[in-house]
């Protein structure tokens, strides 16, 4: 009895049949890749340009720490005098300090803040102006007319604010050479660069004013404690701590970059940052031939089963 020879089933894809259906379906594939190229370019041409301005810092080298032993030590840490010597604590601080809601609260108020960056949808630069959206703010009776709902208020608060610029601020610290970058993303490059200028100076001033203050605290009582005591080691080590401190006040008073140092300053953009419109035209253009590509294939390959 002869074996029968069962054919297995070709299951291979055939790329001429998949050309053939996709070329059939050409004009349809062709008519709604126009459209989501058409829709592409209609979404791109509304988003704003978004300027990048960018500083680099580098952290300001202390002093060598003055090393006291023993109980000294202890004493001079009970005082509050900052043995350290090193700049990697401070400058760390000081970049926490400047993302703090405290620190760009105060920075925010100062400078009036509010409206650029919660109002603010773009930029004229023939003008040279900001272009506020009237539906968050009114700017012929300088009154905010925002909806929002109960516990929110017209008038962003602080806390508002802050996010909203922690959104346009970025920090990076390089590990190896130490550096510092700041930079501010945002419509007009005029802006971003004076905010990140003012930045830099406030935070120089603030860290500047914080050792100030640590230092003539350390100062009173080093000075109150010199008063009680006679014994000459310990006298001696107080005499040093008070010099150490009256260096730092010095030079505090003396440095405009206390902390971080400019190496290379910020300028106003003369290119857009983002958006990169082309390529999301691209982008979406492909992504809708792609599909409607698989759905052609698709219906063809259900009709086959079906019948």
């Amino acid at each position: 009895m002869a074996r029968q020879q069962i054919k297995p089933e070709n299951d291979e894809i055939d790329l001429r049949e998949l050309f053939g259906v996709t070329w059939q379906s050409k004009w349809l594939i062709i008519f709604f890749s126009s459209i989501s190229a058409l829709l592409a370019v209609i979404y791109v041409l509304s988003l704003p340009n978004i300027y990048k301005s960018e500083v680099l810092l580098s952290p300001v080298v202390a002093d060598e720490a003055m090393k006291i032993p023993g109980q000294l030590g202890g004493l001079a840490a009970l005082a509050g005098v900052n043995l350290s010597g090193g700049s990697g604590d401070k400058t760390a601080l000081a970049l926490e300090i400047i993302k703090s809601r405290d620190f760009l609260g105060r920075f925010i108020t100062k400078y009036d803040l509010f409206v650029p960056i919660m109002a603010a949808k773009d930029w004229n630069s023939i003008e040279n102006s900001l272009i506020i959206n009237d539906k968050i703010y009114d700017v012929a009776k300088q009154e905010w007319v925002r909806k929002v709902k109960a516990p929110f208020l017209p008038k962003p608060s602080l806390l508002e604010t802050h996010e909203e610029f922690l959104k346009l601020l970025n920090i990076s610290k390089d590990k190896a050479t130490k550096m510092v970058r700041l930079s501010i993303e945002y419509y007009s490059p005029y802006l971003a660069k004076k905010w990140l200028d003012l930045l830099v100076i406030e935070i120089n001033d603030e860290m500047r004013q914080l050792e100030i203050s640590e230092a003539e605290s350390s100062l009173q009582y080093l000075n109150a404690q010199l008063d009680k005591t006679t014994i000459k080691d310990v006298q001696s080590m107080f005499f040093s701590l008070i010099e150490e401190q009256t260096k730092t006040l010095m030079l505090a008073n003396a440095r405009k970059e206390y902390v971080l140092k400019t190496v290379d300053s910020a300028v106003v953009a003369e290119k857009k940052d983002r958006p990169a419109r082309a390529l999301i035209v691209i982008f979406a253009t492909f992504l809708a031939f792609s599909f409607t590509v698989l759905i052609v294939l698709i219906r063809h390959f259900s009709r086959n089963t079906t019948d």
